[in-house]
């Protein structure tokens, strides 16, 4: 039964202390500013989370558990549903089409790189950078 409730739980269930990452809250729409500027540096990942999806929720501890390049690229998060204006924002800076889970990889100020749902993989990842 807990299996579960660890699945379709809300995310104020979610237990984060598990994770190996550490996430960069994107909650601003001035923060692509500095997403872009930053990722002429270091690229940078920005994973979309969905908080009512379970799919998302799966996609994102697999990734969360697979991620452990933190000094190759810096991570941001994007709760999707609460900062819907940040997510259309990055389609429209980036011109990636909108998905849910999502990640996406800047370099150079660009997307280079993005993946939905299960091709979500940190070791694919790892190769772009």
């Amino acid at each position: 039964m807990s299996f579960f409730k660890n699945i379709f739980s809300g995310s104020e269930n979610q237990d984060n202390t598990t994770s190996k990452m550490d996430w960069n809250n994107l909650t601003d729409l001035g923060q692509l500013d500095d997403i872009i500027s930053l990722s002429n540096e270091k690229p940078v990942a920005i994973f979309k989370h969905s908080t009512r999806c379970s799919v998302s929720r799966m996609a994102l501890k697999q990734f969360e558990n697979e991620f452990d390049f933190s000094d190759k690229v810096t991570a941001y998060f994007l709760d999707l549903i609460t900062y819907r204006d940040v997510s259309n924002e990055i389609m429209n800076r980036f011109g990636v089409q909108h998905q849910s889970p999502q990640l996406i990889l800047i370099k150079d100020g660009k997307a280079i790189y993005s993946a939905t749902h299960s091709d979500i993989d940190a070791s694919v990842l790892k190769t772009k950078v």
